[in-house]
């Protein structure tokens, strides 16, 4: 079985493709806007240009993300996103770059179970927790 997590960003999907892309070399696979959907009436007023539905490869793992219905700012709680690292360096890049915009919860650093484990608040709201396996 495969869990995919599914981000709703409120009307700011565009912009969080475009920095997972930057921060996380993303792909994106597919995206459907509102106005591209069969059914009437399933675009929130005002929103037809809206992502409706869209889906990002990073690495192994697939993301779908989506503008939801697009009322205001995305609210993640309760949840966090974990980002594996192959090295140090690696980690520290992916840090730096979700932090950009965001809110560091925990620096990255050496901890009893990583050589470099740090937990990051992005500029949407979603939080990360980036780490080296050891």
């Amino acid at each position: 079985m495969e869990i995919q997590p599914y981000l709703f960003f409120d009307g700011r999907c565009d912009e969080a493709i475009a920095f997972y892309r930057q921060a996380l070399g993303a792909q994106q696979v597919m995206l459907m806007r509102f106005k591209d959907c069969p059914e009437p009436g399933m675009a929130p007023p005002g929103s037809e240009d809206k992502v409706m539905h869209a889906r990002l490869q990073v690495g192994d793992a697939t993301l779908l993300l989506s503008d939801g219905r697009a009322t205001g700012q995305p609210n993640f709680q309760g949840f966090a996103l974990s980002v594996l690292a192959p090295d140090v360096a690696t980690a520290e890049q992916r840090f730096a770059a979700l932090s950009e915009g965001g809110e560091v919860r925990m620096p990255l650093g050496k901890t009893f179970f990583s050589p470099a484990f740090g937990m990051v608040a992005d500029r949407f709201g979603v939080t990360w927790m980036v780490y080296v396996g050891s």
